[in-house]
């Protein structure tokens, strides 16, 4: 093929195929398949003729319409999946957000004297109100909170923490990493399995910035094993003049169910021990938008506020809006406009009642399946629950396959592909329903 073969871009642009789809991604599709066809020509190679080149520009575009976000249905068990964008914000409060949203607002505006405003001050009255802190403040996620902690108390001098609690999370993120990029330095003490309270005492010395705890959010340590509980740590901090403070990573407000809880601590239940800071996330057990929500004492939160890079993790109109009406469902007692927690507490009951009314609507009812869940996101670790879910009949992988496809997301156990009905959202039970009874009666063709 000759270069005056070659398609010419505004003609592709003008193709049918793309009458309605995104002509700048399109053209630049074009042209970086077009400069390779170029290329071959220079060096004598054969080339793809003006069909192929079509065909190959329609199949990178479709390959990158695939990347863009799309609903899904989760039906996986997992409640918080990581990769399914973790908490799913209920759209009554969504709508009492979409007024601040949608509108100018006093984000850094004080109407009553005209002046310029603090965007942290009502979203941290409320949680304040929730949590019966002294003060709080929102960062755009828990690294984030970690990072400008460590960096705004420790920066220069030590930061000690048991070996057992230096974690890495999903991203490769790893305590001791961020520790460094503060300007902290790690002093480990005591061993993976134990650590005691006269280990941090022994690792205290001139240098000594902070006390820091980690939860081990994404893993258990059992067997042979010892910690120090956040109440001793505080106590110790307080009595050598040194801030402590708990990076919690996922936490939750008042009780979860099947006594998931037992060993796991609530946000009240840290504050109440005295702990001078915390954090946690807000897209997890919390079930409200991405975020980092610190809380602690009123002169500490005051020098955080402080820290020039709070500017960099600070979060906007959209996050400070939903997480407000988040907060206020939690004290209105809403509890069933918080996704998270509701899900996460549904009785084995609950499920088998929508099992069977699932069933009653499909024209080919489905076997129900005992079996157990993860919460996910990173919390609770090695902690399974009870669920139900529906089996389909068939090769797991296939099916599989054929679910995910159509937007539907379960999971192979024991060689059978599940639905586990306890990721179901409500919105998404009658679109489960005719997907089911779409794909099965394809399969029976």
């Amino acid at each position: 093929m000759s270069f005056q073969n070659l398609p010419q871009v505004d003609k592709i642009l003008n193709l049918e195929c793309f009458a309605n789809e995104l002509k700048p991604v399109i053209a630049n599709i074009a042209r970086e398949i077009l400069n390779t066809e170029r290329n071959k020509i220079k060096q004598g190679l054969s080339s793809k003729n003006s069909d192929e080149i079509i065909s190959e520009i329609c199949q990178s575009y479709e390959n990158f319409k695939a990347k863009e976000l799309k609903r899904v249905i989760n039906a996986t068990g997992v409640v918080m999946h990581t990769n399914l964008a973790r908490s799913v914000i209920d759209e009554q409060i969504l709508n009492r957000a979409k007024e601040i949203i949608t509108s100018y607002s006093t984000l850094e505006y004080n109407l009553k004297d005209g002046k310029r405003g603090n965007r942290y001050e009502y979203v941290g009255t409320l949680l304040a109100a929730l949590f019966g802190c002294e003060d709080a403040l929102v960062v755009n996620n828990n690294a984030s909170a970690v990072f400008l902690m460590l960096n705004t108390f420790a920066k220069g001098g030590e930061t000690v923490v048991s070996r057992g609690e230096l974690v890495e999370i999903g991203g490769s993120f790893r305590v001791p990493d961020v520790m460094s990029a503060s300007g902290t330095i790690l002093r480990e003490v005591g061993t993976t399995n134990k650590t005691h309270l006269y280990d941090y005492e022994n690792a205290i010395n001139e240098n000594t910035k902070m006390l820091l705890k980690v939860h081990r959010s994404n893993f258990d340590i059992v067997g042979f094993c010892e910690s120090v509980d956040t109440a001793e740590l505080s106590s110790l901090a307080k009595e050598r003049n040194l801030i402590d403070y708990y990076d919690l990573g996922s936490g939750y407000v008042g009780e979860l169910a099947h006594k998931l809880g037992k060993d796991e601590p609530s946000i009240a239940k840290i504050m109440q021990s005295g702990v001078s800071l915390m954090s946690f996330s807000g897209d997890k057990l919390f079930g409200s938008v991405q975020s980092g929500i610190i809380l602690g004492k009123r002169e500490l939160i005051a020098k955080l506020r402080k820290n020039q890079l709070l500017r960099m993790l600070r979060v906007d109109k959209i996050t400070i809006a939903v997480l407000c009406e988040s907060i206020k469902a939690y004290l209105n007692k809403e509890f069933e406009l918080l996704s998270t927690p509701k899900h996460i507490n549904k009785s084995v009951a609950e499920l088998e009642n929508l099992a069977n009314f699932i069933n009653k609507r499909l024209k080919k009812s489905l076997e129900i399946y005992q079996t157990q869940t993860f919460v996910g996101g990173g919390s609770l670790p090695n902690k399974t629950y009870p669920s139900l879910a529906l089996k389909i009949k068939g090769d797991a992988i296939t099916n599989e396959e054929l679910y995910r496809k159509n937007g539907v997301i379960g999971r192979i156990e024991n060689g059978a592909f599940l639905l586990d009905l306890r990721s179901i959202l409500d919105k998404d039970i009658e679109i489960l329903i005719e997907k089911i009874d779409q794909i099965e009666s394809e399969k029976w063709v």
